[in-house]
């Protein structure tokens, strides 16, 4: 056992267990990113499309190196197809809270998800 264990006192447990309740009970109260609302799709910066995330649709986007097809279900949306080398906004698959991001660097396009209250204000590459 450590020796500063023994240095503890009760009200010390005390302290430390309430500051772990605290922080727990945080987490659901804090982490709220809101509902999905649209699927917004840009193509070289630009505002292409506005999906709305209610209804099945797929939408087909021209980029620098070819089409990305951008697929929308009920409450979601993911790149469905790109011809960039790696796939790698492919493979991140669907896209439900807001804030969330696919990002088709080398065929320029990319697809996030919208809502009301983001689960954060920005983001920086």
């Amino acid at each position: 056992m450590n020796p500063w264990l023994s240095l503890l006192r009760p009200g010390d447990w005390a302290a430390a267990g309430l500051a772990a309740v605290a922080v727990a009970a945080s987490f659901p109260l804090l982490w709220q990113g809101g509902a999905a609302d649209k699927a917004v799709v840009r193509r070289n910066g630009e505002v292409v499309a506005e999906l709305d995330l209610s209804r099945t649709r797929t939408l087909a986007v021209a980029g620098a190196l070819g089409t990305t097809v951008i697929a929308v279900e009920p409450g979601r949306a993911r790149v469905a197809a790109d011809p960039g080398p790696r796939q790698y906004c492919v493979r991140q698959g669907w896209l439900r809270r807001p804030g969330e991001i696919a990002i088709c660097a080398p065929n320029h396009v990319s697809l996030q998800i919208a809502g009301r209250n983001n689960g954060f204000d920005s983001l920086a590459y």
